[in-house]
C-alpha cells in the first residue's frame, strides 16, 4: 500500500540494514526514547505541576500528541525507506516530489539530534564518572546540599576545590562516553545498535527495579519523625491538585514532556523505521515501544528519587529540592540520599548506572540521522560515514564542555531539543494527513500491522495533533520569542556565549542545506539515461529522479 512497486525497490532494501527482529527494533526505540528526562525530568514536572493532576494533561497530550506522532514517524520512516531514504530531507521528499523546498525543511530531522547529541553526550558522561564515584566512595563524608553541590561544580570545572582541581576528570570520563557511542554506532544497526540495546535497556530496568525495590521498603528510617514515610513521599508526588488545570503552562509542560519522554519530533524514529522491511507492522511494534518507555517513566521515574528524597529530608525541604532543577535532583540530592540507604555503594552505582543506561541508549539514536543521511545520500561506507560524523561531533561538544557556565548547554538543548521538536513533528503531521493525504496514509499505517488503529485517529491525526500542535507554536510566538530573541532572560557576561552559540547553530544549519543541495545535484547532475541507470544500480525507483522520468519512460 504506498510502496514502491519497481524491482529494484528490493535490491536497495537488500543493500541498505536491516533491523534483526521485532525485538530489537522495539528494544532500540525504546531505548531511545527512554532517556535522563524519563528519571530525573518526569518527577521534577510532576511535583511542580500539581502533582496527580499532572497526568491529566500528560494523559491528554499522550493520545493527541504522543501516540499520533509515534505512528506518523514509524510509517513515514518505513515508506521513505522503501526509496532508500533514512533521513527526513529524503523521506519529505519521497512524500511530496512536486515541492522542491520540502527536502530542506527535512533538515530539521538532522540539525536536531545533532545539536542535542553534542550537549547530551557530555552530561551522558556525568552519570558515567558519578556511578564510580559511587561506587568508590568518592563523596562520602557529604551530607548536605551545599557540599555535594561544591562536588558537582568541582567536577564541571565551574570551581577548583578539594574534591576537584580543573576539567580533568570530567574530560576523561567524557572520551570514554564519547568512544562507547562511536563503538556501538560504528557496528551498525543489527550488530551496533540492536544488539546493544537488547542488553542495556534489560540492564536498566533491573537497576530501576532494584532502586524502586529499595525506595518502597524503607519505611520510616528516622523514628524521630514518623511522617517522613514513604506512603507520605508518594502521597507528595502523586496527591493531585486541580486547581493547576487551569494553567496554560501546566498544559504546555505536559506536552513538551510528551516530546521529551517519546522522543518524537526528533528524527531518530524516521530513521530508526526506515530500516524496517516494508510488511514489517508499525502499529503495535511502535505502541509497545511507547508502552514500555511509559513504564519506566511513570512507574519507576515517579517513584524513585522525590519519594526517596521526602524520606530523608521532609516535607520542608522536598518542595524547594523538586524545585532545584533536573541536575541538582540527579548530582546533588540523590547522591545525598542513597548516602543514608544501607549498601549505599552499591544503590549510588545502581542509580548513576541506571541513567548512563538511559543517556547512551539514546545518544546512539541521535547520532544515527547524521550517518544516516551520509550513508544514504553520499553512498559512504558506514566506518567513512561514521568517522566524519564522529570528527564533526567530537569537535562540536567542546563549547558545551568548556563554557557550561556561560549558558551554552541551555542554548543549545533550547533549539535542537525543544523548539525544533515542535516545528518538525508540526511538519511531520501536515504531510502526513495532507499532503501524503489521509486516505494513503491510513492505508500506509494498516500494512502489514498486527492490529487496527481506532479510526477516531483519522480524525484526531488530520485535524486535532495540527491545530494542537500549532496552538503551542503559537503560545510560544505570542509570549516568548521577543524574549528570547533579545536576550531578556540572559545574564550581561553570558550574553555573547550565547549570541556565539546562535551563530554556531546558525552556520551548522546553513551547511546540512548545502549538503542536502548536493547530494541532490548529485543525483541530477547525470544525463537523463545515466540518472536512470543510477537510479536502477542504487534501487531507488525512478521517478526519484524528475528529469529521468519524464525524458526516459522505464
Amino acid at each position: 500500500m504506498g510502496q514502491p512497486k519497481d524491482k529494484t525497490m528490493s535490491k536497495q532494501s537488500v543493500a541498505r540494514q536491516q533491523w534483526g527482529s521485532r525485538l530489537g527494533i522495539i528494544m532500540a526505540v525504546a531505548g531511545s526514547a527512554i532517556g535522563l528526562g524519563n528519571f530525573l525530568r518526569f518527577p521534577a514536572k510532576v511535583a511542580a505541576n500539581g502533582g496527580g493532576a499532572f497526568m491529566i494533561p500528560y494523559l491528554v497530550s499522550l493520545l493527541l500528541l504522543g501516540i499520533p506522532l509515534m505512528w506518523i514517524e514509524w510509517t513515514l520512516g518505513r515508506y521513505g525507506g522503501g526509496f532508500g531514504h533514512g533521513t527526513a530531507p529524503g523521506i519529505f521528499h519521497s512524500i511530496w516530489r512536486k515541492n522542491r523546498f520540502i527536502k530542506y525543511f527535512g533538515v530539521i530531522g538532522i540539525f536536531g539530534p545533532l545539536v542535542i547529541f553534542i550537549y547530551y553526550t557530555y552530561i551522558e558522561s556525568w552519570t558515567l564518572a558519578y556511578s564510580f564515584f559511587a561506587l568508590f566512595g568518592k563523596y562520602d563524608g557529604l551530607t548536605d546540599q551545599a557540599g555535594m553541590k561544591s562536588f558537582l561544580s568541582g567536577y564541571q570545572g565551574l570551581e577548583q576545590n578539594r574534591h576537584f582541581h580543573g576539567l580533568g576528570w570530567a574530560y576523561f570520563f567524557f572520551l570514554i562516553t564519547f568512544l562507547l557511542n562511536a563503538v556501538v554506532i560504528y557496528h551498525g544497526i543489527k550488530g551496533g545498535i540492536e544488539r546493544f540495546c537488547k542488553w542495556a535497556l534489560p540492564a536498566l530496568f533491573f537497576c530501576a527495579i532494584i532502586l524502586f525495590i529499595r525506595v518502597l521498603t524503607l519505611g520510616t528510617p528516622d523514628p524521630a519523625h514518623p511522617d517522613w514515610n514513604v506512603n507520605n513521599g508518594l502521597g507528595f508526588v502523586w496527591n493531585p491538585d486541580f486547581s493547576t488545570l487551569l494553567s496554560a503552562r501546566v498544559w504546555l509542560e505536559a506536552a513538551g514532556q510528551i516530546f521529551f519522554t517519546l522522543s518524537v519530533g526528533i528524527g531518530v524514529i524516521l530513521t530508526y523505521a526506515s530500516y524496517l522491511r516494508k510488511g514489517d507492522d508499525v502499529v503495535l511494534s511502535g505502541t509497545t515501544a511507547a508502552s514500555t518507555n511509559e513504564v519506566a517513566e511513570v512507574i519507576l521515574g515517579g517513584s524513585i528519587i522525590l519519594p526517596a528524597a521526602f524520606i530523608f529530608f521532609g516535607p520542608t525541604q522536598i518542595q524547594t529540592i523538586a524545585q532545584s532543577g533536573v541536575f541538582n535532583l540527579g548530582f546533588v540530592t540523590m547522591p545525598l540520599v542513597v548516602n543514608q540507604m544501607p549498601m549505599s555503594h552499591l544503590m549510588g552505582f545502581f542509580w548513576f548506572f541506571l541513567l548512563f543506561l538511559a543517556g547512551i541508549t539514546s545518544s546512539v539514536s541521535l547520532a544515527q540521522p547524521a550517518v544516516a543521511f551520509l550513508e544514504d545520500e553520499f553512498n559512504l561506507s558506514r566506518k567513512r560515514a561514521v568517522l566524519i560524523f564522529g570528527a564533526v561531533a567530537f569537535v562540536l561538544c567542546h563549547p558545551a564542555i568548556f563554557f557550561l557556565k556561560n549558558g551554552v548547554v541551555d542554548e543549545l538543548d533550547f533549539w535542537g531539543g525543544t523548539f525544533c521538536l515542535v516545528v518538525f513533528a508540526t511538519v511531520e503531521v501536515i504531510l502526513f494527513s495532507w499532503v501524503f493525504g489521509m486516505e494513503k496514509a491510513w492505508a500506509e499505517v494498516h500494512h502489514g500491522a498486527d492490529m487496527n488503529v481506532p479510526k477516531i485517529y483519522k480524525f484526531i491525526i488530520k485535524y486535532v495533533t495540527p491545530l494542537f500542535l500549532l496552538a503551542i507554536l503559537g503560545a510560544w510566538f505570542y509570549q516568548d520569542w521577543l524574549k528570547v530573541i533579545l536576550m531578556e532572560n540572559v545574564a550581561a557576561e553570558n550574553k555573547i556565549y550565547v549570541l556565539a552559540t546562535r551563530l554556531g547553530l546558525l552556520a551548522i544549519f546553513i551547511i546540512l542545506i548545502v549538503l542536502v543541495k548536493l547530494a541532490w545535484k548529485r543525483k541530477y547532475k547525470l544525463t537523463p539515461a545515466d540518472s536512470l541507470r543510477e537510479s536502477n544500480r542504487r534501487g531507488y525507483p525512478p521517478e526519484v529522479n524528475p528529469k529521468a522520468d519524464k525524458e526516459i519512460k522505464p
